[in-house]
């Protein structure tokens, strides 16, 4: 529980504005976000490795909005006939969805995913390292 709320207060409560508009455009504005991400997890205590782990991956995911990849991937696993090219313009700029996909639909459903691979390398991280 508690590194949920953690993971909800470095994502949400402590990203500025300017972190959110710039992270996928600016090394800069995705690095102080994953710093600022990142401060909160040192209440609990955790190795050095699952620290960085931390920082490092949330810095990745976000910067190159990675969700997408992940969530094309799905995709093209049960139809081998999709094209990143049909994707690339859906929602919040490249999903990862079809065009058919409802660009508000495609916004949420790249938010789920990004939160998900968050909060799952962080477990990992804080459980393993």
């Amino acid at each position: 529980m508690e590194q949920l709320i953690l993971h909800l207060v470095g994502d949400y409560i402590t990203q500025t504005d300017w972190m959110a508009r710039e992270k996928t455009r600016r090394g800069l504005a995705a690095g102080a976000h994953a710093v600022v991400y990142s401060l909160p997890f040192l209440l609990l205590s955790p190795s050095a490795m699952a620290f960085v782990v931390i920082l490092l991956t949330h810095y990745l995911i976000d910067r190159y909005r990675l969700a997408r990849y992940v969530i094309f991937a799905k995709n093209w696993i049960t139809d081998p006939s999709l094209r990143w090219e049909w994707c690339k313009n859906t929602g919040y700029p490249s999903a990862g969805f079809p065009n058919e996909v409802p660009p508000w639909l495609a916004v949420w459903l790249m938010i789920i995913a990004d939160n998900t691979m968050h909060l799952a390398i962080n477990y990992c991280a804080l459980r393993w390292l």
